[in-house]
């Protein structure tokens, strides 16, 4: 007696159908599992007998085949729990032969008692459900808030495996599962820029780096409040639209960091990695690729502090990333593509000892040590690099004033979201001139063809930029990175044309390198 039932797997932070097909026929008992499954896949017969036994059903005493299909993708994780036993249950007759399954997709792993526990990824399987046509999604409880964020399907949350079946039966019915609103809410309370004493140069530059989505690197003795900074950019970066919300969801909920009782992300992500970490934890990976730090961070802030304590080649793996934003893993079994469009953060000291150049400590490096400290960061990931910032000690008087002349990162935030929807009016004007624009959501974002249109200097303007990227012997990508730096600062001041004050404060903001990486 053949039963089909429907689920969903993952392919990165995309979900797909799988169809769980159960055959029972006359033999010695047996149970037989098809279709490409990993460990934890084959280890659910024993989960689904004792949950059967334990909901108070009787396990059919037949040999039992049980197909994922389709059958040449690798099917891992335990969400497939639920539909095998449901496929069970119906050639043993507990569950009705003329119940309608063909509308719904099933998901969930099974407790020994009967009950259901929760996923990975249970949004991104509502949401390949949801695209293949069905009406209906089960999934346990704790999933089901993530699951309801998806929009023009029913999600029901399942707490056992007998009110599953009682529903289905149509003996006692369950209820539309009701999730919160999609509306944004508002920002959480943090740390703010209040807090920060002096410092106004650092502060300015990442108001611009957060209007942008520019890269920022700052340098500076210990201290000076580059942890600081860092630490409150997420607080005056613009709320995240719905669409940037349900990504970022999406890699949390496939990953499982997703927050407890959060269904959707709301404020954007700030991750700080500790400098021993594994480029695999970086950029993602492993034997089932799980994504990384990077990918954790998208659409907020990726916040890498002594970076020069960080390996060499962990580094160097953020090269790509931060170009393509995307990064691809490769294994044996296939290739997985997450998304990574995140603002990078950097924070270092001068030297080791963290005093090269200080005006009062004396530094008690030798210049073989400061150079191979300042080498670990090597050339091209400083040019992909848009914003560097020195972070001078700070006076007595800085350090003791109340900070009443110090902004909050809500004044701040006003700033970058108006300069935010300056762009955005911007880019669509450029989008009906059939300028390729489709999901560029800032202006570190801007092709070079894109550069070409929308990052245009005056006369004068353009006379600078010659002669800084003479000048500083600046690379194509460097001339690129500079004049949207310059586009930032002008949506900052609210000007269509990029100006002489614009280059020079962009091009000020790129000059650092020179000091402590001179050839």
């Amino acid at each position: 007696m053949l039963s089909t039932v429907f689920s969903a797997g993952l392919s990165g932070i995309d979900g797909y159908i799988v169809s769980v097909e159960v055959d029972g026929y006359p033999a010695i008992p047996d149970f037989h599992l098809v279709g490409l499954p990993d460990s934890s896949v084959k280890e659910a017969g024993e989960r689904i007998r004792s949950a059967c036994f334990n909901s108070g059903y009787r396990f059919p005493e037949l040999a039992l085949t049980v197909n994922l299909a389709p059958a040449d993708r690798r099917k891992e994780g335990t969400s497939f729990d639920v539909p095998m036993l449901l496929g069970i249950l119906r050639t043993e007759g507990a569950l009705r032969r003329d119940a309608d399954l063909s509308c719904r997709v099933f998901t969930g792993e099974l407790s020994l008692t009967g009950s259901l526990r929760g996923v990975r990824g249970a949004l991104c399987m509502c949401a390949a459900a949801r695209d293949a046509g069905f009406r209906e999604f089960y999934a346990p409880a704790c999933n089901a808030g993530e699951a309801a964020a998806v929009e023009g399907i029913t999600v029901f949350a399942v707490d056992s495996v007998r009110q599953l079946i009682d529903h289905l039966n149509g003996t006692c019915l369950m209820a539309p599962f009701r999730g919160e609103p999609a509306e944004p809410a508002p920002m959480s309370p943090g740390p703010d820029f209040a807090d920060v004493r002096g410092q106004g140069a650092a502060r300015r530059a990442m108001e611009i780096a957060a209007a942008g989505g520019h890269n920022v690197l700052l340098i500076g003795p210990p201290g000076t409040g580059k942890s600081m900074l860092a630490g409150r950019m997420a607080s005056i970066l613009p709320p995240m639209t719905f669409d940037e919300a349900i990504e970022t969801t999406k890699i949390h909920s496939v990953a499982g960091t997703l927050p407890q009782n959060v269904s959707l992300m709301r404020q954007r992500p700030f991750r700080a990695p500790h400098h021993t970490m594994s480029a695999a934890s970086l950029v993602g990976g492993g034997s089932n690729p799980v994504p990384g730090e990077i990918s954790l961070a998208h659409n907020g802030v990726l916040f890498l502090d002594e970076l020069p304590e960080f390996p060499r080649q962990v580094i160097d793996t953020l090269r790509q990333p931060l170009e393509d934003r995307k990064v691809t893993i490769t294994r044996a079994l296939g290739r997985i593509t997450y998304p990574c469009s995140f603002t990078l953060v950097a924070a270092m000291n001068p030297c080791r000892c963290g005093y090269f150049g200080h005006p009062e400590k004396k530094c008690t490096c030798s210049p073989a040590e400061i150079n191979r400290y300042i080498s670990k960061i090597s050339g091209p990931l400083l040019d992909r690099i848009d914003i560097e910032v020195e972070l001078p000690s700070l006076s007595y008087d800085e350090l003791v004033s109340d900070g009443s002349a110090a902004e909050s990162s809500a004044v701040i935030r006003g700033r970058v979201v108006a300069a935010r929807e300056f762009m955005t009016e911007r880019l669509r004007r450029e989008s009906e001139k059939g300028v390729p624009l489709a999901g560029v959501r800032c202006n570190a974002q801007l092709d070079c063809a894109a550069v070409r249109r929308t990052c245009v200097p005056t006369a004068g303007a353009e006379l600078l930029l010659r002669a800084a990227y003479e000048r500083l012997g600046l690379s194509a990508r460097g001339y690129d990175r500079i004049l949207r730096l310059a586009r930032t600062v002008a949506d900052l001041d609210g000007s269509e044309m990029i100006e002489e004050a614009h280059i020079a404060q962009a091009v000020g903001l790129r000059s650092l390198d020179r000091k402590y990486w001179p050839h």
